[in-house]
Order: C-alpha cells, then sequence, then structure tokens
C-alpha cells in the first residue's frame, strides 16, 4: 500500500532537537523543521540577542561532558522525548601556519566540539529512541572530511572524518533497530561569520568583497555551481532527510558542495 505524506505539516507531533542552532546553518534547519510543523529545541553557549520565540532553547556547552549531560537531562524532563536530533554544532578555531603550530589543546578542543559532542548527544538521546524503536539522527560533518585544508583546520577536517565514519558505523548498529542515521556534508556555507571573513579578507588585501570570495572559491579548486551555498540550501535538504518521505534512507553520506570535490 502506497504511503500517503503531508507536505505541509510532515512534522507535526515530532520534538526535534538542533545543536548551534541559534545561528547560521543550525537555525535555518531548526526553522526549516519549525515551519514543517515539528516542536524545536536549540542549543547553543549563549543566547542571542534575536531568536524566535517559538523555538525552545537551552544554553550549554556541548564540548564539556556536562554540557551534554545537562541537554539530555533537561530535554527529556520537558518533552519526553527526542524524535530527530541534529547534530549542527561545529567548527574551527585553530591559527594558520601549518601543522607544525598546533597544540595538543588545539586538537583536543577541536576534536571534543566536532567530534565527541555528537557522540555523546547520540548516547544520552538513543536509548529512549531505541525504546520506541522510531528516531532519525543527522550529522552535519563536512567536505573537509574528504577535502582537507591543511593550512590552518587540520584537526576540524581529522574531526569531521571520523564524524563521517562513526556515523555509518553507527548507522549499521541501530538501523534495524528504527533509527535512521544519516551523515550531510557540506561545502562551502555563506553564514554571517563567513560574511565577516570576506570583509576581513576584503580589507586586508585591499579588494572587494566579492574578489575575496572568488579568492576563497579558488583556494578550494573552484565551485563548480560558481557560489558558496546558503544556510537554507542545507536546511530544505535535512528538511526532507528527516521526513517519512526519505524513511528508506539511512546509512549514507550526502555531499552538498555545488560541485566542488573534483572525484565520484
Amino acid at each position: 500500500m502506497k504511503e500517503q505524506f503531508n507536505f505541509n505539516n510532515e512534522l507535526s507531533g515530532k520534538t526535534a532537537l538542533v545543536t548551534g542552532g541559534t545561528k547560521g546553518t543550525g537555525k535555518a534547519i531548526a526553522e526549516r523543521l519549525l515551519n514543517a510543523g515539528a516542536t524545536v529545541i536549540i542549543t547553543a553557549r549563549s543566547q542571542p540577542e534575536f531568536i524566535n520565540e517559538k523555538l525552545y532553547f537551552i544554553s550549554s556547552d556541548l564540548s564539556k561532558a556536562e554540557g551534554t549531560q545537562k541537554i539530555v537531562e533537561e530535554v527529556i524532563a520537558k518533552f519526553g522525548r527526542v524524535d530527530i536530533l541534529i547534530n549542527t554544532l561545529g567548527g574551527s578555531e585553530t591559527k594558520g601556519g601549518g601543522f607544525s603550530v598546533l597544540s595538543d589543546e588545539d586538537w583536543e578542543t577541536t576534536i571534543q566540539t566536532n567530534l565527541l559532542a555528537p557522540v555523546r548527544l547520540d548516547r544520552g538521546l538513543l536509548p529512549q529512541m531505541i525504546q520506541r524503536k522510531n528516531g532519525v539522527i543527522i550529522h552535519i560533518a563536512s567536505i573537509q572530511g574528504k577535502l582537507p585544508l591543511y593550512d590552518s583546520t587540520l584537526p576540524y577536517a581529522a574531526a569531521k572524518a571520523g564524524l563521517i565514519n562513526y556515523s555509518k558505523g553507527l548507522s549499521k548498529e541501530v538501523s534495524p533497530k528504527g533509527i535512521r542515521v544519516l551523515t550531510v556534508s557540506p561545502g562551502w556555507i555563506m553564514t554571517t561569520s563567513a560574511i565577516r571573513m570576506m570583509e576581513r579578507i576584503a580589507e586586508s588585501s585591499d579588494s572587494t568583497i566579492d574578489e575575496a570570495t572568488q579568492s576563497v572559491m579558488d583556494a578550494l579548486g573552484g565551485i563548480p555551481i560558481g557560489r558558496p551555498a546558503q544556510p537554507e540550501d542545507i536546511a530544505e535538504f535535512v528538511g526532507f532527510l528527516v521526513s517519512p518521505r526519505a524513511n528508506y534512507l539511512t546509512g549514507t553520506e550526502y555531499v552538498i558542495d555545488g560541485g566542488t570535490i573534483p572525484t565520484i
């Protein structure tokens, strides 16, 4: 019997948790799921000045184990369950200069944020999904998991490669128990942070923002589609992946990079 889908309110009755949901891609994903009818919880270390009042915000530092525990306890106590978990939190703050300038602390901090934070959150929220034999987990990785940029983001690239591998392994374990696990690996996304970076590059190189943007695209080897992604590009695809329309998809990594990676 063919399943019928309600495209207008397809996540009604679902509870979603989006980490890093106050800005950039995380914010776009949270708003996309909210518009599809889900109850949406977002996390970040600090609350931004402007936030959608329909999103339930929890302040927590997920790079620390106690931060994860706080999220798990508060979410379960208030909402009883999580149907959709989007591990969006990630980023790199390491300095440029190659491998020799990176300290143990640079590596450890980056791995805590980009790999161990989602591992811990999955571990905390999977039991209630398994008990109900239903749930979707999305790990937001990066094309740097396959296309590392060595000058300043090598720890980030290594952590995202680990996240991709972990996500695949987790899917093999929990998909038979009713939980779908997927990875989304975006290329360069033009978030507000990326815009500020373009402004800094333009100022330091006495160029325009368009020229600075092109220089970054050139450093990536080019983006065939001709532009970075917008956060909404990623959010729309994630909205599909967590919906009933994608209920046969699990264990797969989806690359959204405008054609950046030059190989299949």
